[in-house]
């Protein structure tokens, strides 16, 4: 493993307008930012093996707290050793609070300022989770950066509501600040909320900065209010948040959505995309979506992408990936996903060399003209 720092830090190399691009140490290793974390809910990225998703460019990879107080919980985990050794995963973890999910729920939870009592979506059993919980699971997980637990309502909502939500999440951000200690090497993040109010943004963050995070996440965005607002709310919400810590929008997203973000000082991001859609026969490439189930793909040679140097690319042709996927083969999620994630690596390395060199804008452009290339010719 390359030199690493004793103490969690950030390190801000360039900036290209509202971009960045640096590095996040820990003593688990660098994290080279933009960086995109691909998604191991319950301790593994479906469809494949730890040295392979490493071998994709991944410096860090995202637990959930939620899934893995479940099922086989935290407190087994830490009896083997904690998540990295559990997983077979020696670098970063971060782990979000939990708070999302347990959300989701809706009439299986009943929320309070304790926190939210809830049950299990697997077998009924009732649990709480509150920001001292959450901090004592993740605590258990051994996670390299700590989510404070927070709430996140779904959009569209009123300006009330939210309103409410928010200063919840920042009485919870506090617990979650006196609850987490002081743990050298280990870093918790605060999580901005305030939907896409600007004022409502702009207080959650003075009430995080005052409190003191070693990063601070962009929260309540990609919860259904699209692209457009998600974009607007980022045109000024990461200025709000300190400079010299990193910025992590969570749940985001799609190629575009990446760019976008990247394009306004977003430093990390995280989702279930390029896995979930690898298992549902979606591929992603430098001009768009693939979806291998479709029968024109039946006698095709090529590989998913000519300019893409990922396994399945280079061994594989669209027939193959075809035919196994319609056959209901496990190889067909293993290639397509292993495939995805390699693209979107590809995609953040790309982001920081342009970044590095100050030629964001052609890239970006560049970005915008091969996808656009799938509107005159199928992909």
């Amino acid at each position: 493993m390359a030199e690493i720092m004793a103490k969690f830090g950030f390190d801000l190399q360039a900036t290209d307008g509202a971009a960045r691009t640096g590095v996040i140490h820990t003593p688990r290793g660098a994290i080279r930012t933009p960086a995109f974390m691909p998604v191991g809910t319950a301790a593994t990225v479906k469809a494949m093996l730890p040295e392979s998703v490493r071998a994709t460019g991944a410096d860090i990879l995202l637990g959930n707290t939620y899934h893995l107080m479940l099922r086989p919980t935290a407190e087994r985990i830490a009896r083997l050793g904690g998540l990295h050794k559990f997983m077979n995963w020696e670098r970063p973890i971060l782990t979000d609070s939990g708070g999302f999910q347990v959300m989701s729920l809706a009439a299986l939870r009943k929320l309070t300022e304790e926190g939210v009592r809830f049950s299990s979506h697997i077998d009924g059993s009732k649990h709480m989770l509150s920001p001292e919980r959450s901090m004592e699971i993740q605590k258990l997980l051994g996670s390299d950066i700590v989510m404070c637990f927070d709430e996140c309502p779904a959009l569209p909502a009123t300006d009330a509501e939210v309103a409410k939500s928010m200063a919840l999440s920042m009485r919870w951000a506090q617990r979650s600040r006196d609850a987490f200690g002081d743990r050298p090497g280990h870093a918790l993040f605060g999580i901005m909320q305030g939907g896409v109010t600007r004022d409502l943004r702009e207080e959650s963050a003075k009430a995080l900065t005052a409190i003191g995070f070693d990063g601070y996440a962009v929260g309540g965005l990609a919860v259904g209010e699209g692209q457009e607002a998600m974009l607007g709310v980022l045109d000024y919400a990461p200025g709000m948040l300190p400079a010299d810590k990193p910025r992590y929008l969570m749940g985001v997203g799609k190629p575009d959505d990446i760019v976008g973000a990247v394009e306004r000082g977003i430093d990390m991001m995280d989702c279930v995309l390029p896995s979930r859609s690898g298992r549902t026969g979606q591929a992603w490439t430098h001009r768009g979506q693939v979806n291998i189930k479709n029968a024109r793909h039946m006698d095709d040679p090529r590989p998913l992408d000519e300019s893409c140097s990922c396994p399945c690319c280079a061994n594989y042709s669209r027939a193959y990936l075809h035919h196994v996927f319609k056959s209901g083969e496990i190889i067909a999620s293993m290639l397509l996903t292993w495939h995805n994630l390699h693209y979107y690596q590809v995609l953040m390395q790309g982001l920081r060399d342009a970044i590095g060199a100050g030629r964001l804008a052609g890239f970006v452009a560049d970005f915008h003209a091969q996808r656009a290339l799938s509107d005159i010719e199928p992909v």
